[in-house]
């Protein structure tokens, strides 16, 4: 049978309805086990509004193999080529890395992988930094609380919307104390600009979000992204889906969305948020909820 939101579920013989199979079927995602350059080369050109990811980094993790740095480089440029064909002209693509460390070394993945997209003629709108609050707690150096986006897009016509993705002003009754605009709000009612550093919490054992993936996207994250590049009912992809932080993002806010990865246990979990999506059950942290201060 299939249900309002298009998950199908398939019932045992027994219809009291106690034992309920859900199946890897959404009718606004497609999401599959799979390598991303074989996932990517089967959809259409200029078919993506927006790319978000945030790829392996190449420092021997659970999920990836390590490898040279040149032949990661490598890899990566042939993921982002595809990834450029799939760009719609008014799409953005946004590249989340941290960095590569050997022997010590650090290796800011954006220096490196900035020429492989603008070898595409792509424009860097912003390089957004994103910062959190925990981490492991470095002995030779200080410990690494930041990573990056790279924001580009294929020209200077493409989608921004600022309204959804506002923030609380810090003086929202601030009004303009002299010239013609005198005693009238000088702050926009909706909320200003979040600017290019937002502070969101990374996933870690507490998180309200937190699977089995050690190096999970929060949702909100993803979602100021989709709110800001995307209208409804366009669609996302992202090639290293991971347990489908970004999947969810899109589909919450009526986007469509693609999306593969290599292991069968994080598409599975994938699966069963977007199921726990529809059917209402998913805890997410809200996009923008303030960072807890335990002296306020």
């Amino acid at each position: 049978m299939m249900q309002d939101n298009a998950i199908a579920v398939l019932h045992t013989d027994d219809d009291r309805g106690s034992d309920v199979h859900r199946l890897q079927r959404d009718c606004n995602a497609e999401i599959a086990c799979e390598d991303n350059l074989k996932f990517m080369r089967r959809l259409p050109d200029e078919s993506m509004s927006l790319i978000v990811t945030s790829p392996p980094y190449n420092i021997g993790k659970a999920y990836e193999k390590r490898t040279s740095q040149d032949k990661y480089v490598e890899d990566q440029a042939a993921c982002i080529a595809e990834a450029v064909r799939l760009l719609a002209p008014k799409g953005s693509i946004c590249w989340q890395v941290g960095n590569h460390i050997d022997s010590g070394e650090i290796f800011p993945l954006d220096i490196l992988l900035y020429p492989l997209f603008k070898n595409h003629g792509l424009q860097l709108r912003n390089r957004i930094v994103w910062t959190f609050g925990h981490g492991l707690h470095c002995q030779k150096r200080f410990s690494g609380r930041h990573e990056t986006i790279l924001w580009f897009t294929k020209s200077e016509d493409y989608t921004f919307n600022l309204d959804p993705v506002r923030i609380p002003s810090k003086y929202p009754n601030k009004k303009h104390f002299k010239g013609p605009n005198k005693g009238e709000l000088s702050s926009n009612p909706l909320g200003k600009n979040p600017s290019d550093v937002w502070d969101i919490p990374n996933v870690k054992s507490n998180h309200v979000e937190k699977t089995d993936h050690p190096c999970q996207f929060p949702i909100g994250l993803v979602e100021r992204l989709v709110l800001a590049l995307t209208n409804e009912g366009e669609s996302v992809l992202d090639p290293y889906l991971g347990v489908g932080s970004s999947a969810i993002a899109a589909l919450k806010h009526g986007r469509h969305a693609y999306g593969c990865d290599l292991d069968r246990a994080y598409i599975d979990i994938a699966w069963r948020r977007i199921h726990e999506l529809r059917a209402g059950t998913l805890r997410t942290r809200p996009m923008n909820k303030p960072v807890y201060d335990p002296k306020a």
